[in-house]
């Protein structure tokens, strides 16, 4: 379970980072959650990227791939497709 330390240090890492994230190609949020692999949650507080879709790292600019943690912080990349007002 994560403790109010542990939001606080995955907070202020996302606070520094997102901007810089939503600036990548796909990437349309950043948020906090827990890491999922292959949709099983892990327990693990992590950095979320929710992107429009998933693509390989060769097709993507160097710029544009999402590290996989960010100051010793995971992050999970999510493809939720395209967001849309309702």
């Amino acid at each position: 379970m994560a403790t109010d330390y542990d939001i606080e240090r995955v907070r202020a890492v996302k606070d520094v980072y997102e901007s810089e994230l939503l600036d990548k190609a796909n990437v349309v949020g950043v948020g906090i959650g827990m890491r999922e692999v292959e949709g099983q949650p892990t327990g693990e507080l992590s950095i979320v990227v929710s992107v429009t879709h998933k693509a390989p790292p060769w097709s993507l600019d160097a710029g544009d791939l999402v590290p996989r943690e960010l100051d010793g912080v995971p992050v999970d990349v999510k493809a939720i497709g395209t967001p849309a007002a309702s």
